[in-house]
């Protein structure tokens, strides 16, 4: 589903009554009863029905047949920010822009000193952004690391607060820096720690993004490698190693796959209550506007979900008529199902303490933008609200307006991330920028 790593400054605005126009912020608290979740056909929506508080939920009822409707290509048209356009949030919350003028922000993570460490993925580097001044800029804007291959994942190892690396997850291989708390600059070469199978488009097309995270106690790496193909067009070969979260002990050895048939899981994540491993996947195109969905999920050891013969269960993809049969029981049906074309990357649980309480640990993904539908999807970030640590199944729109009343787009969310302050940072590598959202501040 995400096609685009490059940088393209862009543009959006449709004003909503409830969002935050500029640093301007509305002083209400959430109150009231449960939002009202859209269900059926009115939950699978579009940008025109999103606005913060929007919340929805898509079951396996509600999949229409393969090619409902026609696939169509209908890339986001990218423009510059309008003037007045701006992120739109919660009530009670404000969104500033934290820092601007990146290039191809993509992930971004929280170091436990509480730098923020941005994956700038087209130029091949790391940056680093530290405090925050009077004017709500950055205090320290440095490069960590640069020459690498598409970087995209970030993790610390080991987890906790006194990392002694920073690993990095290339499209051809995840490496890693020596590192120490505050450090602005690598201090040592790098280290390939494991080979990955090589996939960006500089290097031989399929899904490029290599996300890393490692299990709470330290003792395994967790990678995700996306497919080479939509739909496993070209056979087993190429496929090797492929649409899998990989799992490897910390210094790359014992390899073995973890889970599989993902067919292209963006961003990982590990809960900081459970210590569960999710995941958030681009499911594949081209049949319909409404299939195949993006899904978030909690990983099962050993699972099996689906990709390529099977979608969202037992759903036999119409182009591999009557093949794997063997398999078609033992499919994973996601807990999460979000719109079809959405290009879920990454995600996140809100560890902070200055939103309302009923956020603490639960999870935001942000949602790229659809190119395989014919009314535009995504282009936002999502809430994904947990009852004792398990999905209910809804997603709830949080940060909206990154498309314009026109259907323009000037901004794509890829990463969140929770600040020092609390704050949820997210990246836009549509209009080069880190937005800050915080509540009642």
């Amino acid at each position: 589903m995400d096609r685009s790593a490059k940088l393209i400054v862009g543009a959006v605005g449709a004003a909503l009554a409830v969002t935050v126009i500029g640093t301007v912020a509305a002083c209400a608290a959430p109150s009231g009863p449960a939002p009202q979740v859209q269900s059926g056909k009115s939950a699978l929506g579009d940008w025109t029905t999103d606005a913060p508080g929007v919340r929805r939920k898509i079951t396996v009822a509600d999949l229409p047949a393969p090619y409902a409707t026609r696939a169509v290509y209908n890339g986001p048209h990218m423009v510059g920010r309008p003037q007045g356009a701006w992120p739109k949030a919660p009530a009670g919350f404000k969104v500033e822009a934290y820092a601007t003028g990146l290039n191809n922000p993509r992930e971004i993570v929280t170091a436990p000193n509480g730098d923020l460490l941005i994956a700038e993925s087209g130029p091949g580097r790391i940056r680093i952004l530290r405090g925050r001044s009077g004017d709500g800029k950055p205090v320290t804007n440095e490069v960590f690391a640069s020459g690498l291959h598409q970087p995209f994942g970030i993790a610390f190892f080991p987890p906790g607060p006194n990392p002694k690396y920073v690993y990095i997850g290339n499209t051809d291989a995840v490496v890693r820096f020596a590192y120490k708390s505050g450090d602005l600059h690598a201090t040592g070469p790098m280290e390939q720690i494991a080979e990955l199978p090589g996939g960006g488009r500089l290097r031989g097309g399929g899904h490029w993004t290599r996300d890393v995270r490692f299990r709470a106690d330290g003792k395994k790496m967790f990678v995700s490698v996306g497919s080479m193909t939509n739909d496993w067009e070209g056979g087993r070969g190429q496929e090797t190693n492929r649409a899998d979260i990989l799992e490897f002990d910390p210094d790359g050895k014992n390899q073995r796959i973890y889970a599989y048939g993902i067919r292209n899981a963006v961003g990982l994540a590990i809960h900081p209550v459970t210590h569960e491993l999710w995941c958030s996947v681009n499911e594949r195109d081209n049949l319909g506007d409404d299939l195949v969905p993006d899904y978030i999920t909690r990983v099962k050891e050993g699972g099996f979900y689906g990709w390529p013969w099977f979608y969202i269960g037992s759903h036999q993809d119409p182009r591999h008529p009557n093949e794997r049969q063997d398999l078609k029981d033992k499919v994973i049906v996601p807990e999460v199902l979000v719109g079809s074309h959405m290009a879920s990357l990454c995600m996140t649980f809100y560890t902070g303490s200055s939103f309302p309480s009923q956020y603490k640990n639960e999870g935001f993904a942000a949602e790229h933008g659809s190119w395989n539908r014919s009314k535009r999807i995504g282009y936002k970030v999502i809430r994904v609200p947990l009852k004792n640590g398990a999905p209910t199944g809804e997603y709830e729109d949080f940060l909206t307006g990154f498309v314009t009343p026109e259907g323009n787009v000037w901004g794509r969310p890829v990463g969140v991330a929770t600040a020092p302050d609390g704050a949820l940072m997210v990246s836009d590598d549509g209009s080069g920028t880190i937005w800050r959202v915080q509540y009642g501040k």
